[in-house]
């Protein structure tokens, strides 16, 4: 019969052993892409750069001013994580659908953008804990048809 302790032991053993694999995995794949990217070959998949449309409701009770520097915070998260804004939509105040924290209006903006995965995270993580926003909402174009929509709307847009 296996004690209780050489279970524990074991287990301790494979914990340890996985925890080594994960370590020296995260160590060749930063070398390889270094390697890659220090012979000209092309970035990895991961730091393609997207088609993003991000709409979001401002709270009706900002000025202008507080408004505009809400928009370019949230301009300035998309570039400082390697993203381009392309476009800006302001759509100005419209009524909400039902009431959000007691607002029944609420001003609409649209942020037409191209940027890696890891800026859109950031971008959402930043707008969650943003007080002056009511709602928010991405949207990522991929095929090759939602990009074409996607430049007819910036088109529109400016």
């Amino acid at each position: 019969m296996i004690s209780y302790k050489k279970i524990i032991g074991i287990l301790s053993a494979i914990y340890v052993i996985g925890f080594f694999f994960k370590l020296l995995y995260n160590f060749t794949s930063k070398i390889y892409a270094s390697l890659l990217q220090a012979n000209g070959a092309k970035k990895p998949k991961g730091d393609l750069m997207r088609h993003y449309e991000t709409m979001f409701i401002v709270k009706p009770t900002l000025s202008d001013e507080e408004r505009e520097k809400v928009v370019e915070n949230i301009k300035n998260v998309i570039t400082q994580n390697g993203g381009e804004v392309v476009a800006v939509d302001n759509i100005g105040v419209r009524e909400l659908a039902y009431p959000i924290e007691k607002f029944e209006r609420g001003h609409y903006y649209i942020i037409y953008y191209k940027a890696p995965a890891e800026a859109v995270l950031e971008l959402e993580r930043q707008m969650r804990y943003n007080e002056d926003l009511l709602r928010f909402m991405t949207v990522k174009y991929e095929t090759k048809k939602d990009i074409k929509r996607w430049e007819e709307m910036v088109k529109n847009v400016q």
